[in-house]
């Protein structure tokens, strides 16, 4: 561990609503939205330690561990369940997080941890070169309902370069240090304020960070073993309809018959009878256009195969993650918009010198296109209308405003920018 008597974990002391208020010893109790439509109560503790006493507006929660521990993973994360409104939750004798009866503020973020892979390296080290624990801290400020987290969170595969200072000291491999390091340490601010919908990422894959994604993150009961692919489930919370979706094995520019095959027989279970304005939550993009050296190709291939001809009338929005930065794409009342959040923390890529607006996406034209290369955060505002957001830098600053009507997304650049 990064700091002697890191082990030792209790639970964490009372929050502030403050973003200078959290405890040194994280993670203490989180809250996310489990596959069953509950709220998830998660708290990692010392080997040996009992899994602390939970409580829901009084009533004694079972907390059982989830996940003991290994070499890897030399703590224990402990879970209970509790309905997914309830007035206070409590952990030991902390608070954890709760979710209102109805969401009206909501924070997504995505990609957030710091690139160590092989040559491509981030300078951990560095709050410029890698903002996230800035972002989670401007984020916790805006006192979000909800935290919607696209995936990637698990970055540093290999070990920092002897020579490069801006990532000494750096933990790497998929294991409790790492973890600790990448997500749990710079988001500890974000996760004491609101539950979150945690969301798997490619990074999240078996051969990457699965072992420590199914552990700690995963929506679903702890699995016996690693699995590549999860079963989507349908969340009813706050007044708002998500749709889970793992696609984090799907290929972004082939589509293999069999991938497309089996992914088209959960969605055509997932999207079925979809109520209006429900919103697919997917880490890579169903229609987008990658970044980089390959700018301009159509992402992704294998989604697409597979929705083809499923998408409900009542499916007003793809919320993505994967390419990094900030995009948004309308495509008329005839396909849900798509917006992408990847731009909390890893590496950011050239944006494509094709325009957006106009452009050919799996067989739709882009009736309107917005993209930026910033770090950042989105929020998001209920309306009565739908929705408004706001693009924020990781110097708080307002990058970007968007209007979300049904299928209509509209995003431009905000004026003082």
């Amino acid at each position: 561990m990064r700091k002697a008597g890191r082990l030792a974990l209790g639970v964490i002391a009372a929050i502030a609503l403050s973003t200078n208020a959290w405890a040194a010893d994280w993670p203490g109790p989180w809250t996310e939205l489990a596959s069953d439509g509950t709220l998830s109560v998660r708290i990692a503790v010392a080997t040996g330690t009992a899994c602390p006493k939970a409580t829901a507006d009084g009533i004694d929660l079972p907390m059982a561990p989830r996940a003991g521990a290994d070499d890897g993973f030399p703590v224990v994360v402990c879970e209970a369940r509790a309905p997914a409104v309830t007035r206070q939750l409590i952990v030991g004798d902390s608070p954890a997080p709760n979710l209102p009866e109805e969401v009206r503020r909501i924070v997504v973020i995505g990609d957030t941890g710091c690139r160590l892979e092989g040559r491509a390296v981030q300078d951990c080290n560095d709050p410029e070169a890698w903002p996230f624990a800035t972002i989670a801290r401007r984020a916790a400020s805006r006192k979000p309902d909800l935290v919607i987290h696209v995936g990637d969170y698990y970055y540093r595969e290999t070990a920092c370069p002897a020579d490069r200072k801006g990532c000494a000291g750096s933990s790497y491999g998929d294991n409790w240090e790492t973890w600790q390091a990448d997500f749990f340490e710079p988001a500890a601010p974000l996760l004491a304020i609101a539950p979150w919908v945690m969301v798997r990422g490619n990074h999240e894959l078996c051969r990457r960070g699965g072992r420590g994604w199914f552990r700690l993150l995963d929506p679903h009961p702890a699995p016996l073993e690693c699995a590549d692919r999860s079963d989507p489930f349908r969340l009813h919370i706050g007044g708002l309809d998500l749709l889970w979706f793992d696609g984090a094995d799907a290929d972004d520019f082939s589509a293999p018959a069999a991938k497309v095959a089996f992914y088209a027989a959960q969605l055509a279970g997932l999207l079925a009878a979809a109520p209006s304005h429900a919103w697919l939550l997917t880490h890579r993009p169903i229609w987008a256009l990658a970044q980089g050296e390959i700018a301009g190709a159509n992402v992704n291939a294998t989604e697409q195969g597979a929705i083809q001809g499923q998408v409900p009338p009542g499916l007003d929005l793809v919320v993505s993650g994967h390419l990094h930065d900030f995009t948004s794409y309308e495509f008329g009342p005839d396909r849900p918009a798509q917006l992408l959040v990847g731009d909390s923390g890893d590496t950011m890529l050239e944006l494509g010198k094709t325009p957006l607006t106009g452009a050919e996406i799996d067989g739709m034209r882009v009736v309107s296109g917005f993209a930026l290369k910033r770090f950042g955060f989105f929020v998001m505002e209920a309306t009565a209308g739908g929705w408004d957001g706001s693009l924020y830098g990781s110097d708080d600053a307002v990058l970007a405003h968007c209007r979300l009507r049904g299928r209509s997304l509209e995003c431009g650049p905000a004026q003082t920018q």
